[in-house]
């Protein structure tokens, strides 16, 4: 081909595509007005972009600053070894760098040397909300939500953690002390806080959102039974009713729903058992705080990285009977371990005490029913009936209301077996009458009326329990 007919070629390509480009310029300015808002609708504003690329630079600032901070410490720990003796110096570090670089100047340094502390000492970006009284409960679902109970309510706090390794340092930073451990192979554990607060973590590939802790406050101080009263969990009446029970060796069963106050209210009974016996206490974690002097608190163990090792509550109920215990206190009773304690409630070890989740009274006979199944024991219904009739006195039920409030809804007393029911008999009950303009409930803690089976056994031990106590007040 010659060079004429190639440039004759390039310059023919060259005027197509120009009038491509003229054609397609004239369709766009020809759009409708509609279509030329709705571009305009999708392009984004300057004023937006800039916010947040300011956000942006000003998250980047703070990471940096603590990233630069977080360096001088280690090397500050490296010679001192001791973090009490650092933790003044923070202040003044953030102070100098901010100094030496003047980018990082408008930084919100309090902040930052709060967050390092809270790291170095505490349990990272939650540790505020583990100080404050007003929460009871702090629920981390992965770095970016966290929740807190308030009131009996929960709220979406503005917490976050930098990313998902932040979260586990601080799992880790909870389970180490205990000698439990958390990885892919074993991705959940209990545990507790060295204040007592219960500690559950599960970390991917179970959790989908990330690790996730849920940490349950206990008070420094733990609740009496004055407490309680005053928040309405129960009656003065109720209250004298149950000291009576304990001090007169009841075996005694709580009962109620998740977060329904059942190992507070389980702790303010231990309180009633006299100083002079021996306490055996037997958890998965260890929370009760009792008073007493002569208490043994036993903790479960799982197993270890080989499956092998675990201690279960059943093991240690078993053992605690060999320990001598005047009174044996179970945590929670969730398996065969059922078996276990209502053959030692039937065997001389009466006044023990122990939780279980249930929606009623009933509910819990069930359960325990299921429970004692759970063992492998291949007894007859009746047989298992007779058990739980022959060890329990008295179930409490416990419950969280809609406003938050925790509630003994009833006290429960087992009057034994007919035929093949195990009768049940409320001594007090809580009516609901419905929710004020606030949605409080409204409602009283009342007495049926009805005296209990067991009233001769508690004037036997030395009680004296007034009549008026089984009695609303109504009808006097």
């Amino acid at each position: 081909m010659s060079l004429l007919s190639r440039l004759q070629e390039v310059n023919k390509e060259e005027t197509m595509k120009t009038t491509k480009e003229v054609i397609i310029n004239r369709s766009s300015d020809q759009q409708s007005p509609m279509s030329r808002e709705s571009e305009k609708k999708v392009i984004p504003s300057k004023k937006t972009e800039t916010k947040k690329q300011v956000r942006k630079s000003e998250t980047d600032k703070h990471r940096q600053l603590k990233a630069q901070l977080h360096k001088q410490i280690l090397q500050e720990m490296k010679e001192l070894d001791d973090i009490d003796s650092i933790i003044p110096k923070i202040d003044e570090m953030a102070i100098e760098i901010i100094k030496e670089e003047e980018s990082f100047r408008g930084t919100d340094r309090k902040k930052i040397v709060e967050e390092l502390i809270n790291d170095l000492t505490g349990f990272g970006p939650i540790n505020p909300l583990l100080l404050d009284e007003e929460v009871s409960e702090v629920m981390v679902n992965g770095p970016t939500q966290v929740y807190c109970e308030r009131n009996g309510k929960l709220v979406l706090t503005d917490v976050k953690f930098r990313d998902s390794d932040h979260v586990m340092h601080v799992i880790e930073k909870i389970v180490a002390p205990l000698g439990r451990r958390i990885d892919e192979s074993s991705p959940m554990v209990d545990a507790r806080l060295p204040d007592g607060s219960r500690v559950n973590a599960i970390i991917p590939p179970l959790a989908l959102n990330g690790p996730t802790i849920t940490i349950r406050k206990f008070s420094e101080d733990p609740f009496v039974i004055d407490d309680l009263i005053q928040f309405g969990t129960l009656t003065k009446e109720m209250a004298i009713f149950l000291d009576a029970c304990v001090k007169a060796r009841l075996n005694m069963f709580v009962s109620g729903g998740t977060g329904s106050g059942k190992t507070t209210t389980l702790n303010v009974l231990s309180n009633f058992i006299p100083s002079d016996e021996r306490i055996v206490t037997i958890e998965d974690a260890a929370e009760l705080q009792l008073g007493q002097d002569h208490v043994v608190s036993l903790e479960s163990r799982p197993p270890n990285i080989e499956g092998k090792g675990a201690i279960t509550i059943r093991d240690l109920v078993r053992n605690s009977l060999r320990m001598r215990p005047d009174r044996v206190v179970i945590g929670e009773v969730r398996g065969a371990e059922a078996l276990d304690m209502l053959q030692a409630m039937n065997t001389g070890h009466d006044g023990s005490l122990a939780t279980g989740h249930s929606n009623s009274p009933r509910d819990m006979i069930s359960r325990l029913e299921t429970m004692v199944l759970m063992a492998g024991v291949d007894l007859p219904i009746k047989a298992i009936r007779e058990q739980i009739a022959g060890a329990i006195d008295v179930i409490i039920q416990q419950s969280r209301l809609k406003d938050g409030t925790r509630k003994i809804t009833k006290i429960t007393e087992v009057q034994g077996l007919e035929g093949d029911i195990i009768v049940l008999q409320d001594i007090f009950s809580f009516e609901q009458k419905g929710l004020d303009e606030n949605g409080k409930v409204i409602g009283s803690l009342v007495p049926t009326g009805v005296r209990p089976k067991f009233y001769e056994r508690l004037e036997n031990s030395g009680i004296t329990i007034e009549a008026d106590v089984f009695v609303a007040k109504e009808e006097w």
